[in-house]
């Protein structure tokens, strides 16, 4: 029962067992003291009072803000597991890595094969940002970029769409289908510019939710969960 409930985020395993001590858990309309007793899916969980449903994964929607990394723990600095409460962090990890100064959309789950698959160069699965540049970006640079660029150091990029806004040419949409160390910033720099600005809009199907400010987040709807499951 406590790792049951452990599992639905209700609590740390010696919380869930003092929730079930206190008589605070029924199961089957029963209540059950024992925080050994056995459950399963099919049985009717409540705890304190709500009725509780099996989940085997949780995925989470985060704006994430700048100057934190994407990890699920560091001894020296933030990370954008911090931002949740410790009941929820439970296997939760960020699905890829944006940079510390990288805002925008990133996806935390414990769903671990979503998140091979979504990471996976094979699947092609494509990730547009909104990217601001020291210098005017030139439809030169979007030929490039489509064409499939080389780095300095020799790395082989897939090809990259880059849409110039009409109105700030030094601002653009740059939609990849990889995720190599700082690749963004290096395929600016190796046209000569530098990137200032950079948030990430989607992740195959799933998009930023506008209404959702840096440094919140919030579970992913089931119609943005089947988009991301067909990415």
């Amino acid at each position: 029962m406590d790792k049951y409930l452990a599992d639905l985020h209700i609590g740390s395993r010696s919380e869930v067992k003092e929730k079930i001590r206190q008589g605070l858990v029924k199961v089957n309309g029963q209540v059950v003291k024992d925080p050994g007793f056995a459950v399963s899916s099919a049985d009717t969980v409540e705890c304190g009072g709500a009725e509780l449903s099996y989940r085997e994964h949780f995925y989470y929607m985060l704006n994430k803000p700048a100057g934190l990394l994407s990890a699920t723990e560091d001894a020296r600095q933030q990370t954008v597991l911090d931002l949740f409460p410790k009941e929820l962090r439970k296997g939760l990890s960020p699905v890829g890595r944006l940079d510390k100064d990288t805002v925008g959309l990133l996806l935390i789950t414990d769903d671990g094969k979503l998140a091979h698959r979504l990471l996976s160069p094979a699947h092609h699965v494509d990730k547009t940002y909104l990217v601001r540049t020291d210098a005017a970006i030139v439809p030169e640079d979007a030929e490039c970029f489509a064409a499939g660029m080389s780095l300095s150091d020799g790395t082989r990029l897939q090809p990259a769409v880059l849409e110039i806004d009409a109105e700030d040419p030094r601002q653009a949409r740059i939609t990849i289908r990889e995720g190599k160390y700082h690749q963004i910033k290096r395929m600016f720099a190796a046209r000569g510019k530098e990137v200032v600005g950079l948030k990430r809009l989607s992740m195959g199907g799933l998009k930023l939710d506008p209404a959702l400010p840096e440094g919140a987040w919030r579970e992913l709807t089931e119609d943005e969960l089947e988009l991301l499951l067909r990415s």
